[in-house]
């Protein structure tokens, strides 16, 4: 009867210290995002085909959330040309990221970007893409994004000559990047 009493106490041990074990792998870390970013568009014709620029923004991953806001400093058209002016004023900007960040510190997720140009009035250049690189953070402290890259498609709609779609690649930092 002892032995019984004991194996009985043994098994409701085991029992009672899985309880609380979650065994969801969580992210590594939280990483950042920052830096000057150059977009490269391929695609449309005519003022649409004409679109590159730099621009630099902010963004900190928080684990669970998605679609956190860029924090955008900076933006330039390289040529601008009639869809975009490149004055003070002439474009707005806003965009989004959701990063994850794996137990091996890659980095993917998701970014989407807009322009609305201000001056002409009414063109609204859209990018939305893919995002990969690597994160120099731990399970302590939040890394930071290194060898970005984004890549996907791009869409332009407004006046006659401002209307086209094509793809794109952002390289974090570098003039040169290619799609991973």
């Amino acid at each position: 009867m002892k032995k019984l009493a004991i194996l009985a106490l043994l098994a409701l041990e085991l029992a009672v210290g899985g309880c609380g074990r979650n065994n969801t792998p969580q992210n590594s870390s939280t990483t950042t995002v920052n830096g000057n970013w150059e977009a490269l568009l391929s695609g449309g014709t005519g003022a649409a085909s004409q679109l590159n620029f730099v621009t630099t923004f902010t963004v900190t991953d928080t684990v669970g959330a998605n679609n956190q806001p860029l924090d955008i400093t900076g933006f330039s058209f390289f040529n601008a040309g009639a869809c975009f002016a490149n004055s003070v004023g002439a474009s707005t900007w806003t965009g989004n990221a959701t990063l994850n960040t794996s137990g091996t510190n890659q980095v993917t997720g998701t970014l989407n970007f807009t322009v609305v140009s201000v001056i002409p009035a009414g063109n609204r250049l859209t990018l939305t893409g893919n995002v990969t690189g690597t994160s120099n953070g731990t399970t302590t402290t939040t890394g930071t994004l290194s060898n970005g890259v984004v890549s996907g498609t791009w869409t332009l709609t407004g006046g006659s000559d401002c209307a086209g779609t094509g793809t794109f690649i952002m390289c974090q930092g570098n003039s040169t990047c290619t799609v991973p």
